[in-house]
Order: C-alpha cells, then sequence, then structure tokens
C-alpha cells in the first residue's frame, strides 16, 4: 500500500505557555513553530508528495501552508477525525495543575480506560484517527497507485496513537512514544502489516542535550521529574 507522512504542527503558543490547548479556537504557531514550518518544504524537497490531509485546527493548517506554497497544484484536504483530542473541560487550563487531577494518573497508565470530563475518551481518539488513515490509504493508493506517498499534519496524542496502532501496541503503551513539534514520523503500509519507518524526526540531535531543571533557570516539562508523558505532545527541546 502507500506510505503516510505523519507531521506534527510546529510549535504553538499554547506550547509554549504550558497550555492544553485541546480543539480551542485561535491557538496558532509561535515564532519557532512558524520557523518550523518554513522549514518542512526543505526537508520534503526529495519525497514526491500525491496529497496533504491536515486538521482542521489553525496550527495544524499553518505548518502546512508553507509545504502548500512551494507546491502549486497540490491541493489540501481537511479532515475532522485527525484533529485534537477533545480533552472537553481540561481544554486551555495548565498542564502544571492537571498534573494533581486523579484522572492524569490514569492517562499516563491506563489510557485506554480514560475519558476526559466533557470529552471524548482516547479509545474513542484513536479509532476516529485510525479510521481516517485507512480511508486515505485506500483514496491515496487508488488515486496514485500503491507506491504513493502522502502527509498528514495532525497533533501529538493523535500521531501517538497511530504508531501505537502500526506497531500493534495497547493503547496503554502509547504514552512511551514521543513526537516533538514539526517533527516526521512515517508509516509504510502494505497488504500485511505495516512498517514504521521514521519515528519524531526532527534532524535535530541538539534536541537530545539534557534540559535544564526549572530550579536553575530553566523549563522543564510539567511532569518530568516522575516521568511522566506530556499530554498534547509537549513543546520540544527549548
Amino acid at each position: 500500500m502507500v506510505t503516510l507522512i505523519l507531521v506534527r504542527h510546529g510549535r504553538s503558543t499554547a506550547n509554549t505557555s504550558g497550555v492544553l490547548a485541546g480543539r480551542t479556537p485561535g491557538v496558532a504557531l509561535d515564532e519557532r513553530g512558524a520557523a518550523q514550518a518554513a522549514a518542512l518544504p526543505g526537508r520534503l524537497a526529495g519525497v514526491p508528495l500525491a496529497a496533504v490531509v491536515s486538521s482542521p485546527l489553525q496550527r495544524c493548517q499553518e505548518t502546512v501552508r508553507p509545504l502548500l506554497d512551494a507546491r502549486p497544484g497540490l491541493s489540501l484536504h481537511t479532515d475532522e477525525r485527525i484533529s485534537e483530542c477533545d480533552y472537553g473541560d481540561w481544554s486551555g487550563r495548565k498542564l502544571a495543575e492537571l498534573m494533581d487531577e486523579p484522572l492524569m494518573e490514569v492517562v499516563q497508565a491506563h489510557a485506554s480506560a480514560a475519558a476526559f470530563p466533557g470529552g471524548e475518551s482516547m479509545r474513542a481518539m484513536q479509532a476516529r484517527a485510525v479510521d481516517a488513515v485507512r480511508d486515505w490509504n485506500a483514496r491515496v493508493e487508488a488515486e496514485h497507485g500503491e507506491d504513493a506517498v502522502y502527509a498528514m499534519c495532525s497533533h501529538g496524542d493523535i500521531i501517538k496513537a497511530l504508531v501505537a496502532d502500526a506497531l500493534g501496541l495497547h493503547l496503554d503503551l502509547f504514552q512511551r512514544i514521543q513526537v516533538d513539534p514539526c517533527s516526521v514520523t512515517v508509516v509504510r503500509y502494505t497488504r500485511l502489516r505495516p512498517f514504521l519507518v521514521r519515528l519524531g524526526d526532527t534532524g535535530d540531535l541538539a534536541a537530545l542535550a539534557p534540559r535544564e531543571s526549572a530550579g536553575n533557570g530553566g523549563a522543564a516539562p510539567a511532569g518530568a521529574d516522575s516521568g511522566a508523558a506530556e499530554v498534547g505532545g509537549g513543546a520540544g527541546a527549548p
């Protein structure tokens, strides 16, 4: 079947302010996120793209705009099914304060049982995203052939859930996966199984350097000292 390039949106204003944006409207790329998006066409310059699909949220649409501008004739398809998780009442709240919520422990360790108050369950989030990918795989293959490559711009938790599905991992293990802003993850789908070709590739190995602690004037992510995953995907390297 086809090859799917999953792009997480560039760093957003919510990422840098430590807020769980969810589907809150008006969340744009910050200055660094815009620069990440501007670099995306160069990173994908050698890849022929049959289609670009995006979440409807502003930060994803802004991320793929430079890519579309660099490739006249390549149209954008928007799919609600790859929109951010509906975090319900958690949307717009600080991640630091959410770490004290009892539900956060379930989100971290037993995601398949987690449902956000006033929002959706993580099972439903994964199911709709997987359905979207299967549908787009079939459509792209039918229109462009089995060797076609297409890009999909979405969100941290969505991409992690899609990677878990591709690897045959239970959703409860998906918090072990990390995808930074504007990272590229590639899955090649075949008749019998998917193959994970790239995971969270930003090309920036400097991001592997130890982060400063908050006590040293740095900005360690919420829950970093306990090994907790950053719900929503986090802001990436400082």
